[in-house]
């Protein structure tokens, strides 16, 4: 099983980010611009929250709110929780599952922010290794 290190390895974007204080459509537009469903949100330079389009729809929509007006530190999800470099897709998929969280920012050693993964991401990836593993099965029983 990879170790999430080299799962960001392996994305085009480590981790794309909006300032709290920027509008809901400013978030929208980075979405759209890269092509995913979350932001991590950043205040200060440290982590404040995410925002995804379930608050968009949920916190936005609903709410009847200017997405051109409003910040996104007043619809984002602001409870992060973090895995480190050094966890396995296994036990991120555990977290996410217990937690009911679809997002997960991946702490560096130091602190820092090494990258940003998505329910998606581990997903991909499990189904990569179990094709491995059945692809080498097949050839073991074959040949």
């Amino acid at each position: 099983m990879k170790l999430l290190q080299q799962i960001l390895n392996a994305k085009p974007h480590r981790c794309i980010t909006v300032e709290a204080g920027a509008t809901v459509l400013e978030a929208l537009r980075l979405l759209a611009q890269y092509d995913i469903g979350a932001l991590l949100v950043m205040d200060g330079g440290q982590p404040a929250g995410i925002f995804s389009e379930r608050d968009l729809a949920r916190k936005m929509v609903l709410m009847g709110r200017e997405p051109g007006h409003t910040p996104v530190r007043e619809v984002m999800s602001d409870k992060i929780i973090y895995v480190n470099l050094n966890q396995t897709v296994e036990e991120c998929m555990a977290i996410m599952t217990d937690r009911r969280v679809r997002h997960l920012p991946v702490l560096a050693e130091d602190g820092t922010v090494a990258g940003f993964l998505s329910i998606g991401d581990l997903v991909k990836e499990m189904i990569s290794e179990k094709s491995f593993i059945i692809e080498q099965l097949t050839h073991y029983i074959t040949h």
